[in-house]
């Protein structure tokens, strides 16, 4: 068990989304689900925290009403090693009404974040080159989904 883990606050669609991010990675289960009881008649029967292993990265969810909304001010980082990951990560986790942001960002359908993007692009970033790392930059702020190929070519245009 982690020390610390995560918990995302969900105002309810708790099964579905566990479903879907257990289907999303490979290496993923649910650890476990608890409910609401009749202390709480509103929510007795339906989830009420489900915890569960995404990639070795156990997470929470608390099925906590509407008091508070997911916000970018949290997101999960996928580190991709290529193009095909980045596309199938990207593709699968903003079907069904996720919305595109910037430099690798998303939204999936329920509203969390997240970022696919690769560790390449933190390698250029860090290059003692200044001109390579801020071809880089300039690269990364023009994209939604990340290139790995536009980002190679213009650290080499350096």
């Amino acid at each position: 068990m982690q020390k610390i883990t995560p918990c995302l606050w969900f105002d309810g669609k708790v099964k579905e989304a566990i479903d879907f991010y257990t289907s999303v990675f490979k290496n993923s289960k649910i650890l476990e689900i608890s409910y609401y009881g009749e202390a709480h008649p509103q929510m007795a029967g339906e989830i009420l925290v489900a915890k569960f292993v995404l990639e070795g990265q156990e997470l929470m969810i608390l099925n906590g009403g509407p008091a508070f909304k997911l916000t970018e001010a949290i997101s999960l980082s996928v580190d991709c090693k290529t193009q095909e990951e980045i596309d199938f990560y990207w593709e699968t986790l903003i079907a069904g009404g996720g919305q595109e942001s910037q430099c690798g960002w998303l939204k999936d359908k329920f509203g969390l974040s997240w970022q696919i993007s690769t560790s390449e692009l933190n390698e250029m970033l860090k290059d003692k080159d200044a001109k390579k790392a801020n071809n880089v930059m300039s690269a990364l702020m023009k994209m939604v989904k990340i290139d790995i190929k536009a980002l190679r070519s213009a650290y080499e245009q350096a």
